[in-house]
């Protein structure tokens, strides 16, 4: 166990300094040695489940390996975690601090100190050199510890390697918005005078679940610094939005006022109410400065202005996850754990025997458990029964708060008593910052989703598509559920430029309908309702997968179009490579469970949300950087035909695969983990049926050239067989093969993927070809080919370079089919290739100079032997013995005399 110790009382530079280092440092812990600043502490009870953080308690001190200690040098501030600097078994201690002329009585094997602002500083440089990149939420913590440390880069101890740190930071979107809520900018002392006049005379409303607060102060000059006081109210009393006045006398009959806009609230834009007044800013900061005006008459104003927009928040009904995964007080804390892992989730609500709420029981519970050899253990004896539940009409501001002042991840949703959903800290903050994109504050997140609407996507369909997808959402809304359009089909629609005359030819279509009614087959019942409406679809249902298609072909309107409905799920591999095993879950677990970032956004069709886009992780940012990222670490072991399509993507976009997705391409490669799977389990899908499907969308595909050399550099032809390279000769064999397949086969007769295919499979020693083409359950005729081809190769090698006569040529090979043929040439050297060529170019089209009717003529009884004469006299003329019909007569004559 490697772990990263903060000193007590973190703040948020050793916060950021370890979550940094879990990067540096794959699969390392962070533990808090003793408590946290209060803005810290704040901090993670929203955020704790983005990093991986570990209690002090449920460290078994004799499996640490390496510990690693940020922002301090001194033994004593690290708590009872002190004493794991002495173990034995810690063989490696690391130091990183910021605190120059420091002693320091820890024994450091290695340590990091330098004159900088902060020590999260020298974690972002090192991040940088190793070209390490960051998610969101581990940039922004990173951040905050840079910020809080220099002041902003205001104190002395700022440096420029601080500047650059955060400059980086910010390119791995750092939320400016989250780093504002909690940094604590200093205040003068006529500031502070102010603000504790502004506490004592706030006024507040209440209205949709948020706080607005307005304060007048009367002061004898201008007063610089307003907006910071402005900031520091807001922060202070946790209210949503705040207008700060300030009057203050420039003669005795005149008077200027200055207005400080702030607002947290989604939706409101301050600058559209400041504008008409002659003020200005953002939507969520403006300003506006009058003179000679009524100052509560233009408070008044203002404060209805805001009143009026304030948008009716979330309620806990459009955030929860639905069903619940549910657990029963009997089961062990063995078991649990192992639902936990199968499902990736942080928590299990238990229910009773009549399904009752009783408990939550959390990840950090069992682990505690685990630590004191419980695994035995039910979880009744470690589960959490003072419950803070929410109804489904909680709104957004009221869920944050309590998860906040109780520090609790998941908060049931009862509806008559009934657990009806589940609302976690993922779920508030996905929310938080689709707000935040939404009023602005995202970035380049926020400018990517800004271009798209439901009226552009109309635009860029084709009609009739655009009425299918119609018709399919309001079939949707009958039955009170969402439907979205997902995966391929948006990310095309949002590469498309062509307007009006995108026709899709493969759609997928989910159901989300837990929040209502719906169960495991809804969509099955959307499908076969759309099926009425279109009777030319043929409709295929998929129990096992909760899946229904609909299949037009060739039809005058729609041509040949793959609609898949399915209801939202979430699936779990049993082991690498095997079909995964699917449960009914929310469009949220629907997308996560998908392969790579691009293909895991959806729009919503159904109202009243309709144009939503979902993109929980990235993938508008991916595709306008030109990447292809995976989802999940463990996505490749789990199914090896993600490498192809992953190149795939990359090829047919132009675009990169990011390079720790390539990592992650090559450790699976590399682990061997694919040849122990097809050891351990009779059936893999995933190097058999999928694998061959993603074979033939790349052999198929004009750019299969490309594909197959990125294949072959990121070793993954291995997938096929482990010996499998795309060296020269193979190179070469397939140049070959494709003017085999231009030349002989131009009006495809053959299936040329299948083709490309059987000549990979060829390059390999002939023991293997049979079971690997077995194995991808390609057709009996190719395995028999293959299977054959060293036996037949050796034949034409060893009797064509005995032949002379083109005749005897002829007549060896017209033995052997067209492709088998093709493969040998494909092979051979090039003697042998010249005589084949010769064989498909010019003596295998030879005519006879005579036919049946000339026989005939000649006074030759029709019978069998017409077909032995014939067959003599062209194997007569290949071999130049006769040149004319003349000297066929001849021939005749003296061979089949009358």
């Amino acid at each position: 166990m490697d772990l990263i110790l903060c000193h007590t009382t973190a703040d948020f530079d050793a916060l950021g300094a370890a979550v940094g280092l879990t990067r540096l440092l794959p699969g390392s812990k962070i533990v808090l040695t003793g408590g946290s600043h209060p803005a810290v502490r704040d901090f993670l009870a929203l955020h704790r489940d983005e990093y991986p953080l570990i209690e002090r308690r449920s460290v078994n001190p004799e499996k640490i390996r390496s510990l690693t200690v940020v922002d301090t040098q001194q033994r004593d501030r690290l708590g009872k975690a002190a004493e794991w600097l002495d173990l034995p078994n810690v063989t490696e201690i690391i130091v990183y601090d910021h605190h120059l002329g420091q002693g320091s009585d820890i024994p450091a094997r290695r340590s990091h100190i330098s004159s900088v602002g902060a020590t999260t500083t020298l974690i972002v440089e090192q991040l940088q050199q190793q070209q390490i990149s960051l998610t969101p939420t581990e940039a922004t913590v990173m951040a905050l510890g840079i910020h809080v440390d220099t002041g902003s880069l205001t104190f002395d101890q700022s440096t420029p390697r601080d500047a650059l740190a955060l400059a980086w930071l910010m390119q791995q979107d750092a939320s400016l918005s989250v780093i504002s809520t909690y940094r604590n900018p200093g205040l003068s002392l006529q500031l502070q005078q102010l603000l504790t006049e502004s506490l004592e005379n706030l006024e507040y409303l209440y209205l949709h679940g948020y706080t607005v607060a307005w304060v007048t102060l009367k002061t004898d000059g201008f007063m610089p610094g307003l907006s910071s006081l402005a900031s520091e109210l807001v922060e202070l009393t946790e209210i949503d939005a705040i207008l700060l006045a300030n009057e203050y006398p420039l003669s005795e009959s005149d008077s200027r006022l200055t207005v400080i806009g702030r607002s947290q609230i989604p939706k409101t834009n301050l600058n559209l109410l400041f504008q008409p007044l002659g003020g200005g800013g953002h939507s969520q900061a403006a300003s506006l400065n009058l003179r000679g005006v009524d100052s509560q008459a233009i408070l008044k104003q203002l404060l209805d202005g805001v009143k009026a927009q304030i948008p009716h928040p979330p309620t806990a009904r459009d955030l929860m996850s639905s069903p619940v995964r549910t657990i029963l007080p009997e089961i062990t804390i063995a078991e649990a754990q192992r639902i936990l892992l199968r499902y990736g989730q942080s928590g299990l609500s238990v229910v009773d025997a009549q399904g009752q709420l009783v408990g939550i029981i959390s990840r950090r519970d069992i682990d505690i458990a685990l630590h004191h050899g419980f695994s035995h253990a039910p979880v009744k004896g470690y589960m959490t029964t003072n419950l803070k539940t929410i109804t489904p009409d909680t709104t957004l501001p009221q869920i944050e708060s309590v998860m906040v002042t109780y520090d609790i991840g998941r908060l049931p949703v009862l509806e008559n008593k009934q657990l009806v959903g589940i609302v976690t800290r993922t779920d508030v903050l996905r929310e938080l910052h689709q707000q935040r994109d939404e009023n602005g504050g995202g970035g380049k997140a926020k400018r990517a989703k800004s271009n798209i609407n439901l009226p552009q996507l109309q635009n860029k369909l084709a009609p009739q598509l655009w009425q299918l997808l119609t018709t399919a959402s309001q079939e949707a809304e009958k039955r009170g559920w969402h439907l979205y359009l997902v995966g391929g089909a948006v990310r095309d629609l949002l590469l498309a430029e062509a307007v009006g005359s995108l026709m899709i030819k493969d759609i997928d279509l989910v159901v989300d309908g837990f929040h209502k009614s719906a169960d495991v087959g809804a969509g099955v019942e959307l499908a076969s309702s759309l099926q009425q409406l279109y009777p030319a679809a043929r409709l295929e249902i998929h129990g096992a997968f909760q899946t229904a298609a609909l299949l037009w072909h060739k039809d005058p309107e729609l041509d040949s179009l793959w609609v898949d409905i399915a209801t939202a799920r979430t699936e779990f591999y049993p082991y690498p490579a095997a079909n995964p095993e699917v449960e009914a879950s929310s469009i949220r677990q629907d997308l996560y469970r998908r392969d790579f970032t691009i293909n895991a956004i959806a729009l919503r069709l159904t109202t009243p949300r309709s144009g939503e886009l979902l993109d929980f992780f990235g993938g508008l940012l991916d595709l306008e950087a030109k990447q292809i990222r995976v989802l999940h670490a463990n996505s490749f072991i789990e199914d090896p035909t993600r490498i192809y399509r992953g190149v795939r993507f990359a090829v047919r976009f132009g675009f990169q695969i990011e390079p720790q997705t390539e990592e992650f391409i090559r450790y699976a490669i590399n682990s061997g983990v694919y040849d122990r799977t097809a050891q351990e389990n009779s059936r893999t899908p995933a190097l058999q049926t999928r694998l061959k499907t993603e074979l033939k969308y790349i052999l198929e595909a004009p750019y299969w050239k490309s594909a197959l050399q990125l294949l072959d550099n990121l070793g993954a032809l291995q997938c096929i067989h482990p010996t499998l390279k795309l060296d020269a000769e193979l190179l070469q064999q397939l140049r070959l093969l494709e003017r085999c397949l231009q030349r002989f086969d131009p009006q495809p007769t053959l299936i040329h993927w299948e083709m490309r295919l059987e000549t990979l499979i060829a390059h390999l020693t002939s023991q293997y070809r049979a079971k690997v083409a077995k194995n991808l359950q390609l057709p009996e005729d190719s395995i028999a080919r293959l299977k054959n081809l060293a036996q037949v190769q050796t034949e034409v090698m060893t009797l064509l370079p005995t032949f002379q006569p083109p005749s005897q040529v002829v007549q060896l090979l017209r033995q052997y089919d067209l492709p088998m043929l093709i493969l040998i040439a494909v092979q051979s050297p090039r003697e042998i290739k010249h005589q084949i060529w010769e064989y498909f170019t010019v003596w295998a089209n030879m005519q006879p100079l005579l036919n049946g009717n000339d026989l005939k003529k000649l006074g030759y009884k029709p019978g069998p032997q017409y077909r032995q004469i014939l067959d003599d006299v062209v194997a007569a003329t290949l071999d130049g013995v006769i040149k004319d019909k003349t000297e066929a007569e001849e021939f005749l004559a003296n061979h089949y005399p009358q």
